[in-house]
C-alpha cells in the first residue's frame, strides 16, 4: 500500500484531504471501497462519483469544484487527485498497482528452452519453458519471453520487452525497448507479393522474396493474433509508442508513425504510410500505396480508398445499422439512382430549350 501524499508525488498530481491516507489498489466508482481509488473524467457520472465509497479520487479541477459544490454522503471526508488528464493519471497508477500484484517472471532460461550458442542473452533475461532462439539473436536487458515463443535468427529485442507465450518473430526483426507482444502474434512473417503470368494455356503466380524486415519502435503492444509482414525490399515499420489491437493485418512496407493506436481486425494493405498520432477504428481497412496524414481518425468499418492529405481529419463510410427490410428497400432506392439522375438531366435540359 501506498499514501496518498507518496501517490501524489509519483504521479505529479495536486492533493486535496487526507495525505496519509493508505491506498491499495483501484476500482471502478460503484465497487471503490474507503481504501481504492476510482476516477472521474466524464461530467456524466459526477453523481456517481459524488456517491461512491472510493476512499480517494482522481479527478479534473472543473469536477472537483462540482464535487465539493454538491457534495454526496462522502464526499466530505475523501481524498482527491486533481490531474489536467484524469484518465491518464488512472491508467499511470493502474500500472503502478498491476505491476505490484501482477505475475514475476525470474531471470534464467528454464532447461526446457533451445537457445542457439551464438545468441547474446543477458542473465537478467527471462527464457520460459519451450522458447526457441535462433542463431545471433541479441536480447537486452530483462526480456521475457514466456513459453513456446520462437526467435529466430538475427533478430535483436530491446530492454525490458515482454513476449507473451506462443508468438512468432521471424528472422532479422528488430523490437524495441518497452514492447509488448501478445500472444500467437506473427511479427515478420513473408509479406503477400507475387507477380502474375499468365497466358491463354496457363500460367502461375510467381513469389516474389521478401527481403525486407520488421522494424518496431519502443513502447509498442502488439495484440493477440496480430501479423505484421515482413517488408518485400524495403522495411515495414512500426513507429515508437504506437498500440496495435487483436488480429490487426499489416501488410508489407507500410509504415506506421508514432503513437497511432489501431483497433481489432483493421487491415491495411502494402505500402501505404500511416501519420503520427492517427486513430484507427475496428475493422477499418486501406487500400494499398496510400499516404494518411498525420493525427486522421477513421471510423470502424470505414474503407479508405485514396490518400488523406489534410492533417486532423475523421472518416466515416458505413451506414448505420438498420432492420433489413428497411435496408433492402434503401438498397433498390440505391439502385435506382442512375436512372434518376438521367431524368433530371432530361428535364434540366428541356426547362433550358423552353426558356
Amino acid at each position: 500500500m501506498l499514501t496518498a501524499i507518496e501517490l501524489a508525488e509519483q504521479f505529479q498530481t495536486s492533493l486535496m484531504g487526507e495525505s496519509s491516507l493508505e491506498l491499495s489498489g483501484l476500482a471502478p466508482l460503484e465497487r471503490a471501497q474507503s481504501d481504492q481509488i476510482s476516477f472521474l473524467f466524464n461530467p456524466l457520472y459526477r453523481q456517481q462519483a459524488s456517491n461512491s465509497n472510493a476512499g480517494a479520487l482522481i479527478v479534473s479541477q472543473a469536477d472537483l469544484e462540482y464535487l465539493q459544490a454538491n457534495l454526496g454522503a462522502n464526499s466530505n471526508k475523501r481524498t482527491y487527485f486533481v490531474s489536467k488528464n484524469p484518465y491518464a493519471t488512472f491508467a499511470r497508477m493502474a500500472q503502478h498497482f498491476a505491476k505490484a500484484s501482477g505475475p514475476i517472471y525470474p531471470a534464467g532460461v528454464h532447461p526446457s528452452a533451445v537457445v542457439d550458442p551464438t545468441a547474446i542473452i543477458p542473465t537478467s533475461c527471462h527464457i520460459g519453458p519451450f522458447v526457441q532462439i535462433g542463431a545471433r539473436v541479441k536480447l537486452g536487458e530483462r526480456v521475457s519471453i514466456l513459453g513456446n515463443t520462437s526467435i529466430a535468427q538475427d533478430s535483436v529485442i530491446g530492454s525490458d520487452t515482454l513476449i507473451y507465450p506462443s508468438a512468432s518473430i521471424y528472422n532479422n526483426t528488430q523490437i524495441g525497448e518497452r514492447c509488448i507482444i501478445h500472444s500467437g502474434a506473427v511479427i515478420g512473417a513473408d509479406g503477400f507479393g507475387f507477380a502474375s503470368d499468365f497466358s491463354a494455356t496457363g500460367g502461375e503466380w510467381v513469389k516474389i522474396p521478401q527481403t525486407g524486415r520488421v522494424v518496431i519502435g519502443n513502447d509498442v503492444e502488439i495484440g493477440a493474433s496480430t501479423t505484421i509482414d515482413r517488408g518485400a525490399m524495403t522495411d515495414t515499420v512500426i513507429g515508437a509508442g504506437t498500440k496495435i489491437d487483436n488480429q490487426v493485418q499489416i501488410a508489407h512496407n507500410v509504415i506506421v508513425g508514432n503513437c497511432c493506436v489501431i483497433a481489432g481486425c483493421a487491415g491495411i494493405s502494402g505500402s501505404t504510410k500511416i501519420g503520427n498520432f492517427c486513430i484507427i477504428g475496428g475493422s477499418a481497412n486501406f487500400a494499398g500505396h496510400l499516404t494518411i496524414a498525420d493525427r486522421t481518425t477513421v471510423s470502424g468499418n470505414t474503407p479508405i480508398m485514396r490518400s488523406i492529405n489534410e492533417p486532423g481529419q475523421h472518416f466515416t463510410g458505413v451506414y448505420p445499422s438498420m432492420l433489413h427490410a428497411a435496408w433492402a428497400k434503401n438498397a433498390a432506392i440505391l439502385r435506382g439512382l442512375d436512372k434518376i439522375r438521367q431524368r433530371l438531366r432530361l428535364l434540366d435540359k428541356n426547362k433550358s430549350t423552353e426558356s
